[in-house]
């Protein structure tokens, strides 16, 4: 039977790159040796990190522009910690909209001032602010664009003279956007672009280089920038798989062509969320994320039918985030309409079961 992954992350990947990367795995590039156990210093190796860097940059629009590509390690949760190293001199600002951002304010707050300037927690987090005063005294403003736990999504960005940082881990390559309006963006790359092991960040090179505090190498993005993101040794695996991922969606015609796509399986499983009187929409309707559906079911007592039903139709990955509950369903770029369109029919049974 086949699987519909609405995982939140580790995420789907496209079949046609999971082929790829498990052919890497076993014969890399016809040298009778795996993709793991080559030196990341190689030919072979060097070339994939140099396309991944420019596929990254290319499909952003960001390209001989001022910015450089990093594939680092840590995940977003190390990216909380080294925005504030490198750019936090006076005081930042923040949007509080999700466990991400909560996370990314407490890194912060060891390296100087950090002022929330809106929060949604009080909500429940089911809407993204939008009435704030941005101060223009800010070393950067730090938001996050997509919220997992809580099915979010800005829709529209703050414009601001001051510089704009972007927690974009669960959306990175799903819309087109003015990406040139940021200075700098990171992402772990599970979510929307790879596997588990390295994460994306896109920065705007003269932002660094302005804090007085001494940075240690590992943590400095200009040494990362300087050694091509190979100051240590760089999770290959992870990297060649996203190389890929990013070369699928090239091929596929880019990100005009994935968003309309990513509009369609949206619109699907909204409608019927809207329409189902047994299910119940998480997030506010003018905030609601187009690659994290959160939703409950107005009556938990048809929880186990449910829970079988979409299990027996082979989908895996729906249940919500512990801390919030009920369902997710997560239609990142390589999830197929026909995997929304089986959740929805198994909605759709329900409705007339009930």
């Amino acid at each position: 039977m086949k699987k519909h992954n609405f995982s939140a992350g580790p995420c789907i990947l496209p079949q046609e790159v999971i082929k790829k990367a498990s052919d890497a795995v076993l014969n890399f590039n016809n040298l009778n040796l795996s993709l793991i156990e080559i030196s990341h210093r190689s030919k072979d190796f060097v070339e994939v990190m140099d396309k991944a860097h420019h596929l990254a940059l290319s499909l952003l629009g960001l390209e001989n522009k001022g910015y450089k590509a990093l594939f680092l390690q840590g995940g977003a949760s190390l990216e909380f910690l080294m925005v504030a190293y490198n750019l936090l001199e006076r005081k930042a600002g923040y949007v509080d909209t999700g466990t991400w951002s909560s996370k990314a304010i407490k890194e912060a707050k060891n390296f100087g001032a950090v002022q929330v300037l809106a929060s949604s927690k009080d909500n429940g987090y089911k809407n993204i602010p939008t009435s704030y005063e941005i101060p223009t005294d800010l070393d950067y403003l730090h938001l996050t664009s997509n919220n997992t736990i809580y099915g979010t999504q800005y829709q529209s960005f703050p414009e601001t003279s001051v510089p704009l940082v972007c927690d974009m881990s669960s959306d990175i390559f799903s819309r087109v956007l003015d990406f040139e309006k940021f200075d700098l963006i990171y992402a772990g790359a599970q979510k929307n672009m790879g596997p588990a092991g390295t994460t994306l960040v896109i920065v705007k090179e003269d932002l660094l280089g302005k804090v007085s505090r001494a940075i240690p190498a590992m943590l400095d993005y200009r040494v990362h920038i300087d050694k091509e993101s190979m100051f240590n040794t760089p999770s290959v695996f992870a990297v060649y798989t996203s190389m890929l991922t990013l070369d699928w969606l090239k091929d596929l015609g880019g990100i005009a062509a994935i968003e309309k796509i990513n509009d369609q399986k949206a619109a699907l499983l909204y409608g019927e969320l809207d329409k189902n009187p047994l299910f119940v929409p998480y997030a506010d309707k003018d905030f609601r994320s187009k690659m994290n559906v959160t939703f409950t079911l107005a009556d938990e007592q048809l929880g186990d039918r449910f829970n079988a039903m979409w299990k027996e139709a082979g989908i895996n990955g729906l249940n919500g985030h512990r801390s919030v509950g009920g369902y997710r369903a997560s239609i990142y770029n390589a999830l197929s309409l026909e995997s929304v369109q089986v959740l929805v029919d198994v909605m759709r049974e329900l409705e007339k079961q009930a």
